[in-house]
């Protein structure tokens, strides 16, 4: 057994409660990268463990009550003596790869926010994105040990061949995946790591208000039917309603409403956001030109199939349309250039901002 350490404003409760209330505790140094902490508290106080790594950075987790007004059972309750044992019994078990009480690491982080996301019905493809630029160093270190400096530079480094805007989104999911991460585990007392080193580079957004003539919508739907039937059906839906593809691959048959004066579709909400949506349906006109169109392709299918589909007859899912989109705007002579909007209703996930070519 360890040798346990004196300290005169600790050991007994008596000079514990001479402490002023604090939300920091007051350490003491018990072995090597090892401290035993109190935290004074309006009733009784906290025991803490600080674990350090050598290199800087430490993480801390409260590991009981102190027997500040009532006595020690050293199992919830703890005096100094005990806590002492308490804290070396934790800072072993930590070092420990499979167990549980072991912080984080920011792989084990962005796995988890992975999973919340998929949970809540939302799109995983910006964690999927983070995952792909997050180093193995980095991915291995537990998250109370990740400094300023570590995300600081993986920021600037992603900025060497990323664009602002797109550094700025992938350092914002990988943001949210480490607050989720603290909201969960009282040890990562701090956030300053990753609110300073993540923060956004500024003036990173462009907006372009690209507004297409309509003839050349036209071009662009006329070529994307030269591509298939079905995505020259998508394109125009993306063209007359502004929707985002993930909307227009939820319409079913059912949300068809042509049998009206003025024909209209039940249009599924977009799942932007941090919270789970329920999703939604909200009337949207189209004109009697398509309704004939969109006859043809409900025909012989159930209500609740997908409104919209590939020639193989599966959905259409993310990115399904990109290189089908490029080939059908070659062919109608846009070129592309960098922006995330298309206000002629064009989906930004296809075009990003196309204009006309003059090129000859």
């Amino acid at each position: 057994m360890a040798r346990s350490v004196r300290a005169a404003s600790l050991e007994t409760r008596a000079t514990r409660l001479r402490l002023p209330v604090a939300k920091k505790p007051a350490f003491v140094k018990i072995g090597p990268r090892l401290g035993l902490g109190y935290r004074r508290n309006q009733t009784a106080g906290t025991w803490v463990v600080r674990v350090a790594d050598g290199q800087g950075g430490n993480w801390t987790k409260a590991i009981g009550a102190a027997d500040d007004f009532e006595d020690a059972d050293n199992r919830v309750t703890f005096d100094f003596w005990q806590a002492q044992e308490r804290a070396r019994s934790v800072a072993r078990s930590a070092c420990g790869d499979t167990d549980s009480s072991k912080p984080l690491t920011v792989a084990q982080a962005l796995d988890r926010y992975k999973a919340d996301i998929a949970t809540r019905g939302g799109d995983i493809g910006n964690m999927t994105r983070v995952k792909a630029h997050v180093t193995e160093s980095l991915a291995q270190k537990n998250i109370p040990l990740v400094t300023v400096r570590d995300l600081r530079e993986w920021r600037d480094n992603l900025a060497k061949y990323l664009a602002p805007a797109s550094v700025n989104r992938t350092a914002a999911a990988f943001k949210a995946a480490l607050n989720l991460a603290a909201d969960n585990d009282e040890r990562i007392a701090s956030r300053q790591a990753w609110d300073l080193g993540l923060a956004t580079i500024p003036d990173a957004e462009e907006s372009r208000n690209v507004i297409l003539d309509e003839s050349v919508v036209l071009a662009l739907i006329a070529n994307a039917r030269d591509v298939s039937v079905e995505f020259g059906l998508l394109v125009e839906f993306a063209a007359v309603t502004g929707a985002r593809v993930s909307q227009l691959a939820r319409l079913e048959g059912q949300d068809v409403q042509a049998d009206r004066p003025d024909p209209r579709l039940m249009m599924p909400s977009s799942r932007k956001g941090r919270e789970q949506k329920k999703i939604q349906r909200r009337p949207v006109p189209i004109p009697t030109a398509l309704v004939a169109r969109l006859r043809t392709a409900i025909e012989n299918k159930a209500p609740d199939a997908p409104l919209l589909s590939k020639p193989s007859g599966d959905p259409w899912k993310k990115a399904d349309h990109s290189r089908l989109f490029q080939r059908a705007a070659a062919a109608a002579g846009v070129t592309q250039q960098r922006s995330r909007s298309t206000p002629c209703g064009i989906p930004a996930s296809c075009a990003k901002s196309w204009q006309p070519c003059h090129c000859g």
